[in-house]
């Protein structure tokens, strides 16, 4: 069967792989039918990802289906259409444990610490499977995006009526905003990319968008924005370390600031700044189960509506020609999805 393996940065191929064994007990055989292109893709693509190991076969943003399951399995039958959660676990971990399984000590990420979705079938736990009676396939490819901004905004305890500032437009920054929304939150957003925050705040109905330009205006705006006051909750959703170092610019006195992104480079700030506001710094990674779950009844009950997220399409025979394109944050993707079938 068919699958993509990233060989090393920038070596996309399309190569031949042997068909997966009859699934074992606990886990179950799918099918996959749609892939979705998300940040860390890109970044694994451009050598930029820190946990990103090759060569890989990527692709965690999963709408699959059950062909077949194994003995003790009892969440999913064959013929279920799932998302799937990407984050295997060790569920006797210190972290599982306590509930917190997306951040193990052992975490393997499909399609970034072991092998992922862009393949025609594969074995995987079936605890990690969530079915939906009603979603399309690439409704349920959306879903693991959207889980990094539930799961962003529940650890920052974004309250209604809470003015909170979204640092970069990309699909992250996107599904924190989508969160920010149901929260009751007043939300401003942040970006360099003039094209692509006009996009993305016509797109969320973002009325507090403001264009970073490196010259220190972006703090008058955003009190502007906000009758005076800076943002309590900031959430920095680009992955890039000057942003990441200066982001703490933006927090008003008592504040948080959550980093969504990721960066291989150290981050600096100045302690002085951050203990004078007696901020509070919070990292978030990955997704819980119930995220998913969340999710899923969102987008069933229509209160999420994924159809605008998907501006690109592709797949087996153009991916290694379309994804070098997709890169550029000039070119106009908010989300890839590829066919697989």
């Amino acid at each position: 069967m068919k699958a993509m393996l990233l060989r090393e940065p920038k070596e996309l191929e399309c190569i031949d792989i042997e068909e997966p064994s009859s699934p074992g007990p606990g886990e179950a055989l799918v099918q996959v039918h749609r892939v979705g292109i998300c940040g860390t893709d890109y970044s694994g693509y451009l050598g930029k990802m820190p946990f990103f190991s090759y060569p890989r076969i990527p692709g965690h943003e999963l709408g699959v289906e059950v062909l077949e399951v194994g003995e003790g399995v009892g969440n999913v039958a064959p013929g279920a259409r799932c998302s799937v959660e990407p984050y295997i676990n060790n569920p006797d971990s210190f972290a599982s444990r306590r509930g917190r399984g997306n951040c193990c000590e052992e975490l393997q990420v499909l399609g970034v610490h072991t092998d992922g979705g862009l393949r025609s079938r594969f074995i995987v736990p079936a605890r990690k499977l969530h079915p939906s009676a009603t979603l399309e396939f690439e409704q349920l490819a959306l879903v693991e995006t959207l889980g990094i901004g539930c799961h962003c905004v529940d650890r920052a305890k974004v309250e209604k009526d809470e003015y909170a500032l979204v640092i970069g437009a990309g699909p992250i920054g996107l599904s924190v905003i989508e969160f920010l929304r149901l929260a009751g939150a007043r939300i401003a957003l942040l970006e360099a990319s003039l094209s692509r925050l006009e996009m993305t705040s016509k797109m969320m109905g973002i009325e507090r968008a403001i264009q970073f330009r490196g010259d220190g205006s972006e703090e008058e705006a955003l009190r502007a924005a906000g009758g005076g006051e800076l943002p309590t909750c900031v959430i920095d959703a680009t992955g890039n370390v000057q942003s990441m170092s200066h982001a703490l610019n933006y927090v008003a006195h008592t504040g948080r600031l959550v980093y969504v992104g990721l960066t291989t480079e150290n981050i600096q700030f100045p302690h002085k700044l951050m203990h004078s506001r007696e901020m509070t710094l919070i990292s978030s990674r990955n997704a819980l189960p119930r995220d998913f779950t969340r999710i899923i009844g969102l987008i069933e009950e229509e209160k999420i509506d994924t159809r605008p997220w998907i501006t690109h399409h592709t797949d087996f025979a153009n991916l290694p020609l379309d994804l070098p394109a997709y890169t550029d944050p000039e070119c106009g993707v908010i989300k890839a999805v590829v066919e697989v079938e």
